[in-house]
Formats: structure tokens, C-alpha cells, sequence
């Protein structure tokens, strides 16, 4: 692919079934991790990465190279096979895989490279999305996103470049399937984010933040929680969505 495409332009998009269960590691990588299973397919995921990388470099393609790597969903929390967890952890954030409202479920890695371009080491602490893939790429290509329809992402590449501070999503919507569970607000003249949650899954057994008894969770019928007034949040200062705000807590 990089032989017959290196001197022109090119897209390769490259979906690895890592670090997803069933958790395939060859037998090159079973036992190398200390974190069992998992981090086998972590380190295999790495390896591959990286010899993608290394082409890349070898080929002098390095500094003409946009390289965005992300996930489509935090860790798959139910996902068991005795002790072992098989579907990752979500750090500080409550909730997984499947879960349309909470941190653990939608906030995952967006790690970027082009060292052309962008300066090394720089962290960017606003809210993006998947969607802003798209017309990143298509503005790359020298292209033109089509002006007849909505096109929900935005592209990234003013932010990455520092000539904006803030991301253009204001409001981000996010859904469990084809119902609304939660909506960020991104308040601009404060940089605070805020999210209402109006549907959260019913976690089983309680407190638990995951669906164990049912392999993960509903997004609908008696297995999610509806809330009128919406649960609020301020992710700036409870990224963990920990204490839910009530107009005694917070007046304004």
C-alpha cells in the first residue's frame, strides 16, 4: 500500500479488533503483560501501531503524515471470564461500552501526530468528537465538506494548530442507540463543561457503575432510569460525575 501510494496522497483507516474481547493476542504476546489477558492485547495493540509508525518513518513520510489514533467506546466493563476483567477499566470515569451518557462509556484516548506540523507534547483539553474526523481529513485533501446537508463534526486542525482555543462544539448529544441519554454543554465564556443526563442505566447490583447481571446495559425499557429534572453535572470540577448538582447545591 505505502510502495504504491507514498508519493501521493493517501488514506489508510486501520480498525484493529484490539483491545476488544474476545481478546485474540497471538501467542508472541500471551504472558508479556502483568495485567493479565488484557494488557497482552494492549501490548500487541502497541507493537502493531508501531510498525505501522515505523514504515511511516522509514519511508520519509513522517513529517507529511497526519496520524489520529482514538476508540470508539471506553472499556467493556461486564465483560468477565472468571476473575479476569476482559474489557479494560475506565479510570476515574463512571461507567463503559454501551453506555450513552456516562464518561466511561464515550470519552476515549485522541492521540494525534504530525511533527511537521504539530508541536510535540502538547495536551488539548477541549471536547471533540469522531465525528470532526471527517472534515479534518476532507480539509487535508484540499477538499470542501458538502454544503447541502448538516455535517455535524467540525475539523480539527485550527484547534491542533493553536490558531483557536476552543473547540467549535458547544453542545455534544449523546445517544445509547436511537434515544438521547445525555447533552454537554460546553460554556465558552467560562470554559465549563456541564452535562444533563436524562436517561442513566439501572447498574446491576447497585453501585456497582456496570450491568453485570445483564452483560451490559439497556438503553431503553425497565433497565434505565429516566430523570425529570435531568441529572447536572459539572465535569470541569467532578469529572467522575460523583455529586449530581441541585439548585440548593448550586444557586446558579
Amino acid at each position: 500500500f505505502y510502495f504504491r501510494n507514498k508519493h501521493r496522497p493517501f488514506l489508510l483507516f486501520v480498525s484493529l479488533l484490539h483491545v476488544h474481547t474476545p481478546l485474540i493476542t497471538t501467542e508472541k504476546f500471551q504472558g508479556r503483560s502483568r495485567h493479565g489477558l488484557y494488557g497482552d492485547n494492549v501490548e500487541e495493540m502497541d507493537w502493531m501501531v508501531g510498525r505501522l509508525l515505523d514504515v511511516i518513518d522509514k519511508e520519509g513520510l513522517k513529517n507529511t503524515t497526519f496520524v489520529y489514533f482514538a476508540s470508539d467506546h471506553g472499556g467493556f466493563l461486564e465483560a468477565h471470564r472468571g476473575n479476569s476483567q476482559l474489557g479494560g477499566w475506565n479510570g476515574i470515569y463512571k461507567g463503559g461500552k454501551g453506555m450513552g451518557g456516562w464518561e466511561g462509556g464515550i470519552r476515549v484516548p485522541g492521540i494525534v501526530r504530525w511533527p511537521g506540523v504539530l508541536p510535540a507534547g502538547t495536551v488539548i483539553d477541549e471536547p471533540t468528537s469522531l465525528m470532526d474526523i471527517y472534515p479534518t481529513v476532507v480539509q487535508l485533501a484540499g477538499g470542501a465538506v458538502p454544503q447541502d446537508r448538516v455535517v455535524d463534526g467540525h475539523t480539527l486542525l485550527p484547534l491542533l494548530q493553536g490558531t483557536v482555543q476552543h473547540s467549535r462544539h458547544e453542545f455534544l448529544f449523546h445517544y445509547c442507540g436511537v434515544f438521547l441519554h445525555a447533552v454537554r454543554w460546553h460554556q465558552k465564556d467560562s470554559g465549563t463543561v456541564w452535562k444533563a443526563h436524562y436517561a442513566t442505566p439501572v447498574f446491576q447490583p447497585e453501585g456497582s457503575g456496570a450491568c453485570f447481571t445483564r452483560g451490559i446495559c439497556p438503553c431503553f425499557g425497565d433497565g434505565v432510569t429516566h430523570h425529570d429534572p435531568p441529572l447536572l453535572f459539572n465535569l470541569s470540577q467532578d469529572p467522575s460525575e460523583a455529586n449530581p448538582l441541585s439548585a440548593d447545591t448550586e444557586p446558579l
